[in-house]
């Protein structure tokens, strides 16, 4: 690498001079040993291309270099740069973007192309999310109860585990097929496959789901297993894909791509896959199904999966990965170096502050929607209410990465923070005074509200995160770096889920008694009220022709008990700790090589 001929013009102020009599600095510092470790780390990361740097904003590269594969020279350690006047900030490096687009149409065509086949990925990932996370509980509530939906919500688990599988991702490839291809492909041939037989099932998987809810949980399980291991790939390959400059576009095609498959999958498949919207908005003889089934809906999927992995196959060449040194890209390395992340002190408090702050979202995310069904809202007003709120996550996620730079980015995470409590208490208040006529114009158009300013919230503080992961990775193990981060932020979001839709049946009181205008005397007498908090017991007490009384709704109490846990968890830990950690300097979160 020392011996590479780089043209003046392109040398980044930050690269590394080379040795000569003229050079200043001692011939002790600037020699290299090409045995030593720091050595061959470097070459590991010239062996993942120069743009393998996690953090858009650490480096610049000057906008006139005119490829994006284009190898750049290696850069010195980043303390030796802080005191460059143009990045420092109060004697410490800033974080400040580099010279990059300023609007995702001013990409360079290389950059637009890269962009866009980050967006199909993402969002080819989104669609088995959004039916695992979305439509299928909320069709399944019908049947079950919050408790059961919550045991199947473990079937989103493996985006929260993927940190346990991530380092053989990256440690085991075909080095002719490309390094982050050599997992996509498979993976998406085979998650068509399951999409394909789970069109011709999932109907009768979903009628009979009661008494198969292990077997229907298992198979979405696997297919999200899927999708959370290409996310490992996609993630790793989005840092070569993209210049330097530019890197910062790359959690806006995440953001895009994902909330489009994830929307897609929950918010436009219930639409039209409800008899009632399709009834009111599209027909004039109405029927008893909606324009789109659940098994079309995977089938066409299934069929565009290998419409777009036999393209990608064949239309995208991915850079050569040259052999790294023995052991160096090795299963165990990369473990070690996970291990050396989570054991900075600074990682430590951000992964607990990961694990503790979206528990006061909980109720409102997975119950509030269902809630609107149950007090009476039509299934057409709903899905006309989540259809509405798609164009907006587009259009939040592109203006909340521009918010989103700059040295301060949880700045507008902890604003959201504080929007999304207030949003979870709003759409109480609907809940609680839903008109016993019906929901009119008025409520409706309150709704949607309520949902289009939960959705800005929630999309401002995923993009946000997101920006602050990428600033802080250490470059020189950056894809394992932002992996253990982004499973944490994962987790933090998953495991008050089923804790919190047991509550809700926990608190909920509720008894099936007997309409004395309806029943007999000998059915009056003979009668044993019983619970019906659950819903196979709410719908046993209506085939007796019983009145389910809820005398206490547990959502009401699970959910000002999230907020009011959320809200001083936010006030005395959250805030004051997120502060402090964005203040830190980069080398803060480096791990000792």
């Amino acid at each position: 690498m020392s011996s590479q001929v780089v043209d003046k013009s392109l040398v980044h102020p930050r690269a590394r001079k080379p040795f000569n009599k003229q050079s200043k600095a001692p011939r002790a510092s600037m020699a290299r040993d090409r045995s030593g470790s720091f050595y061959a780390e470097e070459q590991e990361l010239d062996d993942l291309g120069a743009s393998n740097f996690d953090g858009p904003r650490h480096v610049s590269v000057p906008p006139r270099r005119k490829s994006i594969t284009a190898r750049l020279p290696k850069y010195d350690d980043e303390d030796t740069y802080k005191d460059r006047p143009n990045h420092t900030e109060n004697g410490k490096r800033s974080r400040g973007h580099d010279e990059g687009a300023s609007s995702l149409w001013q990409l360079p065509p290389a950059d637009f192309r890269n962009f866009s086949l980050l967006c199909i990925l993402y969002l080819l990932q989104g669609i088995p999310v959004g039916l695992a996370m979305g439509s299928v509980p909320f069709l399944l509530k019908g049947k079950l109860s919050y408790g059961q939906v919550g045991l199947f919500s473990l079937a989103s688990y493996p985006y929260s585990m993927k940190l346990l599988w991530s380092p053989i991702v990256d440690a085991i490839y075909s080095p002719t097929i490309g390094r982050r291809k050599s997992w996509i492909i498979p993976i998406q041939t085979v998650s068509a496959l399951m999409l394909l037989w789970l069109g011709s099932h999932i109907e009768t998987l979903l009628a009979t789901a009661e008494s198969r809810l292990g077997f229907v949980t298992l198979l979405f399980f696997a297919l999200v297993f899927l999708c959370a291991t290409q996310d490992v790939a996609v993630d790793g390959w989005a840092l070569t894909l993209l210049s330097h400059a530019n890197l910062s576009y790359a959690s806006t095609a995440q953001t895009i791509g994902l909330n489009t498959g994830y929307f897609l999958s929950f918010t436009v498949f219930l639409a039209f896959n409800s008899a009632e919207f399709a009834n009111k908005y599209f027909r004039t003889v109405p029927q008893d199904t909606g324009l789109l089934s659940m098994s079309s809906y995977l089938k066409f999927w299934g069929w565009t999966y290998l419409i777009m992995t036999l393209a990608l196959f064949l239309g995208k060449t991915e850079e050569k990965t040259r052999e790294t040194r023995s052991g160096k890209n090795g299963i165990l390395d990369v473990y070690t170096a996970m291990w050396k992340i989570v054991k900075l002190p600074n990682v430590q408090l951000f992964i607990l502050i990961h694990l503790v702050s979206k528990f006061g979202f909980q109720a409102n995310d997975a119950v509030t929607n269902l809630k609107l069904l149950e007090k009476g809202l039509s299934k057409e007003d709903l899905a006309l209410t989540v259809l509405i709120d798609f164009p907006f996550e587009i259009i939040f996620g592109y203006y909340s990465a521009k918010w989103s730079v700059g040295n301060r980015p949880l700045r507008p995470w902890l604003y959201a923070f504080v929007g999304r409590l207030g949003s979870a208490l709003l759409a109480q208040l609907l809940v609680y005074y839903f008109p016993k006529n019906g929901a009119g114009s008025f409520y409706l158009l309150l709704v949607i509200l309520v949902h289009v300013l939960g959705s800005f919230m929630s999309t401002v503080q995923f993009v946000s995160v997101n920006a602050f992961h990428t600033q802080i990775a250490d470059p020189a193990i950056g894809g394992t770096y932002m992996t253990t981060l982004n499973t944490v932020s994962n987790l933090g979001g998953q495991w008050p889920r089923v804790l919190v839709l047991f509550a809700v049946d926990f608190f909920t009181k509720a008894t099936c008694v007997l309409d004395p205008a309806l029943a007999t005397p000998d059915q009056l007498e003979t009668f044993v009220p019983f619970s019906c908090a659950k819903q196979a017991d709410k719908q046993r007490c209506a085939n007796i022709g019983g009145l389910c009384d809820m005398t206490v709704d547990g959502y009401y109490i699970t959910n000002i008990l999230c907020v009011l846990v959320g809200g001083a968890l936010f006030f005395s830990f959250i805030r004051p700790k997120v502060e402090y950690l964005q203040r830190l300097d980069l080398s803060k979160w480096r791990v000792e090589k």
